[in-house]
């Protein structure tokens, strides 16, 4: 299976925002859930969010209201669209095809404050 790659990530300011996406090869796309994870310096990975094929959506606790994960299967793109970003999201963060083993190369969001 081809990785998904992301893009989107960036240097901003606590308070600030960025889009994420993820582009997932394959005409399966439409089937299958999408995942967004992150990683911080010295901590464990951890699900941020995931979008089911048919749309519904569930978050991390720590993100609701501030992120929206959202899809378009004519683009075999997952989005992640993170506002009033804090400090303490800063991570790489990476999207993964549920249920699947294939990693992309992730994309850096650092949020200074």
């Amino acid at each position: 299976q081809v990785a998904p790659v992301e893009s989107g990530g960036g240097l901003v300011q606590s308070g600030g925002s960025l889009r994420l996406s993820c582009i997932v090869s394959g005409s399966t796309f439409w089937l299958r859930g999408m995942e967004w994870y992150r990683q911080a310096p010295g901590k464990q990975r951890e699900l941020v969010a995931g979008i089911s094929p048919t749309g519904n959506m569930n978050y991390q606790d720590s993100v609701k209201g501030r992120f929206s994960i959202s899809r378009d299967n004519t683009k075999n793109t997952v989005y992640l669209q993170m506002n009033s970003l804090k400090p303490e999201d800063t991570a790489v963060y990476y999207c993964k095809v549920r249920n699947s083993d294939s990693w992309g190369q992730g994309t850096q969001v650092t949020v200074s404050s």
